[in-house]
């Protein structure tokens, strides 16, 4: 796409020439965590249960970066159709600097609390030294994935949706080769095992950001200055945060309790956490699929919302909710006729296949539920409307997912299956209430921007 130059930039864009590119990427960013759990998994199911868990911490602190990412991405497509380009341009750079100076802090952060962590959680001794080596090298470089996000979101706001998902498709082959090389010493390279995927990771990742940033100055219309990045305009500040603070309370609350419930697994045992991580790499493309449509969906309902089409905004995130919960259903249930063979991909030990199999039948419910939440609150968001879905999630997150967890999968011992049942309650319970949150259109009075360009929240 050549990007958005005017007011009614929304009509210049549909759901699926946006959403496509999203999806693969999504699918490609899923599959640099899978590379690396099924390449570990021929090592052993306790290396792959070590760096899994390592993993769920390092996708805690990549959503965490994503605060930023969200309230850009609204922010960016209210200007754009509101036809805002050159404040839009502000935005973008203000947010890749926020997003620096976090993901650095992150860093810091997670090398200096990564073995107390895991030890919160119940990981087993021996896995501890596997798992902490991994993450400290991931954690000093974190930065990078904390770049990359902020502007991703840019560029996909901008509708350069395809120059994201083909940079995603480079960092996957590097990746997939370098851990070819790195954990078995292929071609004469050193055979690191768990190290090895560490550092595959972060030289694929850093390429990726190059590349991004060559793409951005190449795409927007008001290319960023210098003097832009070190301008803290508090206005800007504002509206990158009133969308980005709730979206990071909801992701903090999401994480924190999904954490909380992985130390019950890991109380249920190895087998419950090898088969946890397996079916979650399976269910991960799910997911993905519902991401997709919300992302896609999210960023045409910020440029209508931005140029006061709320009417078309309204019906275009009920037309996306119908084709993702009949599109999920349907790969969900194709899934689960070949639910052994797909976890017999990662292991064969066959208590393993028997217990993940029992938790993919259980997705044909779950994951439609989960429809809901990915695309009506991405819109919600793109509205403008941020508190609800965070109040809404920490209610039902920790009200619902966490006690239940706990009662059916321990106290009933119920095992992984109960902790399961626990997510799909808690899903249902968020999407209906944001889909009746959507029905009431009182999104429409939260807009960042009016019809004409003139800024609301300053």
């Amino acid at each position: 796409m050549k990007g958005i130059e005017s007011a009614a930039s929304w009509t210049k864009l549909s759901l699926f020439p946006v959403t496509w590119p999203i999806f693969i990427d999504s699918v490609l960013r899923m599959m640099l965590g899978t590379a690396d759990v099924f390449m570990l998994s021929r090592i052993s199911d306790e290396v792959t249960g070590a760096v899994g868990l390592a993993n769920e911490i390092i996708v805690f602190c990549i959503l965490m970066f994503g605060f930023v990412g969200i309230g850009t991405s609204v922010a960016v497509a209210q200007h754009l159709g509101a036809g805002k380009v050159k404040e839009a341009s502000h935005i973008s750079a203000l947010a890749i600097t926020i997003n620096f100076i976090f993901g650095a802090i992150v860093s810091i952060a997670l090398i200096t609390f990564a073995e107390p962590l895991m030890h919160l959680m119940n990981l087993a001794p021996e896995q501890i030294a596997i798992a902490k080596k991994y993450l400290n090298l991931i954690s000093a470089f974190i930065w990078i994935e904390a770049l990359s996000y902020a502007i991703s979101s840019i560029l996909r706001s901008n509708g350069h949706t395809r120059d994201v998902m083909y940079v995603t498709l480079g960092v996957n082959v590097i990746h997939v080769v370098g851990n070819s090389l790195l954990i078995f010493g292929n071609l004469g390279f050193p055979e690191w095992g768990v190290t090895g995927a560490a550092v595959s990771t972060i030289v694929s990742r850093l390429a990726g950001l190059i590349v991004l940033l060559v793409i951005l100055y190449r795409r927007l219309q008001v290319p960023i200055l210098l003097k832009h990045y070190m301008s803290f305009d508090r206005r800007i500040m504002k509206q990158i945060l009133s969308v980005g603070l709730p979206a990071a309370g909801e992701h903090i609350s999401w994480q924190s309790q999904y954490l909380m419930i992985f130390s019950f697994i890991n109380i249920i045992g190895a087998t419950a956490l090898s088969a946890h991580v397996y079916v979650m790499n399976v269910t991960n493309y799910f997911i993905s699929l519902g991401m997709a449509i919300g992302m896609g969906t999210e960023i045409i309902v910020g440029h209508m919302v931005g140029a006061g089409a709320f009417k078309e905004a309204y019906h275009k995130l009920l037309r996306s909710l119908k084709i993702t919960f009949l599109v999920t259903f349907i790969v969900v249930s194709i899934t689960a006729i070949f639910r052994k063979g797909l976890l017999g991909l990662f292991t064969e030990n066959q208590d393993i296949i028997a217990m993940g199999s029992m938790i993919l039948l259980l997705s044909i419910i779950l994951e439609p539920g989960r429809t809901f939440n990915l695309v009506v609150i991405n819109s919600l968001r793109a509205a403008g409307d941020a508190r609800f879905p965070v109040l809404m999630g920490v209610v039902s997150m920790w009200g619902i997912a966490v006690p239940l967890a706990y009662w059916l999968g321990i106290r009933m011992e119920m095992g992984l299956l109960g902790v399961w049942i626990a997510f799909t309650a808690d899903e249902w319970v968020r999407g209906l209430l944001m889909y009746v949150r959507w029905r009431s259109r009182i999104w429409q009075t939260k807009a960042l921007v009016k019809p004409h360009g003139e800024t609301i929240a300053s």
